[in-house]
């Protein structure tokens, strides 16, 4: 059975319209990740039955039309049961989702423009125009916005290495490698035995695991590498073959691959149990990019480590380790604010006294 169709199957409104399957299929054709893929049907698929639903036809939509499926989208009720008051209000389809259901519309009509069926994409994207005021630059049709990834405090991180502590070794050596060397969950749970370097204390991660597929190699600490020897004895006692490196150790899966969905499992278990529900798959990575931050590393260093083709998302960790230079800033306006008063008051204070006997 094919890709498409297994689509059509899960939304029914693609079988309906010729064009979106036809365009899905050339996706699909050109070997773009079934995820991609899923997530592109599912966005096509809801402007679809919005254009059904208006009695549109979609080939020839107008901007109005757009909007109004924008309006939809920021208007939907969530699983929580509270309706979107802002676009970033957190009760309903956040920014990133609203920007991932447009990407594909945006897409769609760029092959209806390929294929000599429209003269213009209605909905349209955020460009550079020579000529135009404010930089020149044209907004999109939702604007982003782009939100600094949460990182834990240092008790939060302690409490979960607290509760980490007590998981089976499998679990320990996972959340140790994807801190260590910054990976994504798909990098960590695809990762193979022969992926590892254990003489150099490196990790090769595959173009095809990666986000952006840019392969790259990492290295983890002496200690992430001693966990790593012990795991690698009792994975011996589960499989002697060769591939991939983390296995499941249930009934039902005994020595098949650990699922995506298994360790997402795992990690949200932790985070509950370590009462910091924030983390996620994701949080060791930004912790890890946001301590080499801090460090002093190099923005391009930052990025070669993180397997960013670009810096612009490595950018976002330089703005993290911000928080330090704030701490600072904090503790010198104390002085600053001690003195201001002092002068005003009359009373002198240690603060004070060291500052005004600094100053002379």
């Amino acid at each position: 059975m094919s890709g498409t169709v297994v689509l059509e199957e899960k939304w029914p409104v693609l079988g309906r319209h010729a064009r979106a399957a036809e365009w899905l299929r050339i996706w699909a054709d050109l070997g773009r990740a079934p995820r991609t893929i899923d997530a592109y049907a599912r966005g096509l698929a809801e402007y679809l039955e919005v254009c059904e639903r208006e009695g549109v036809d979609p080939v020839t939509a107008s901007r109005a039309h757009i909007g109004v499926f924008v309006r939809a989208l920021t208007e939907r009720r969530s699983r929580r049961g509270a309706n979107v008051v802002a676009l970033d209000s957190g009760s309903g389809l956040s920014n990133a989702t609203i920007q991932q259901r447009i990407v594909p519309v945006r897409l769609f009509y760029d092959h209806l423009m390929e294929e000599g069926l429209r003269d213009s994409n209605p909905v349209g994207r955020g460009r550079y125009t020579p000529g135009r005021r404010w930089g020149g630059h044209q907004r999109g049709l939702v604007p982003r916005l782009t939100k600094l990834p949460w990182i834990p405090t240092e008790q939060q991180w302690r409490n979960v290495l607290a509760v980490a502590a007590d998981e089976p070794i499998r679990n320990r050596v996972m959340l140790a490698l994807a801190y260590d060397a910054a990976l994504r969950r798909e990098e960590l749970c695809l990762l193979r035995t022969d992926d590892l370097d254990p003489a150099h204390r490196t990790l090769r991660i595959r173009a095809e695991t990666t986000k952006n597929r840019l392969e790259h190699v990492v290295p983890y600490s002496v200690a992430t590498g001693v966990l790593l020897s012990r795991y690698l004895a009792h994975r011996m006692r589960i499989s002697r073959a060769r591939g991939p490196l983390f296995l499941s150790e249930s009934r039902r899966n005994h020595a098949q691959p650990l699922s995506l969905w298994t360790w997402s499992k795992v990690v949200r278990r932790i985070a509950l149990a370590a009462e910091v529900p924030q983390f996620s798959t994701h949080t060791p990575r930004h912790l890890c990019l946001t301590d080499l931050a801090r460090m002093g590393w190099e923005l391009h260093a930052i990025a070669t480590f993180a397997g960013h083709r670009h810096t612009d998302s490595t950018l976002q960790y330089i703005h993290l380790s911000g928080r330090d230079l704030a701490d600072k800033l904090s503790r010198g306006m104390e002085h600053i604010h001690a003195w201001r008063i002092a002068m005003l008051t009359g009373i002198d204070t240690p603060a004070a006294a060291t500052t005004t006997g600094t100053s002379r």
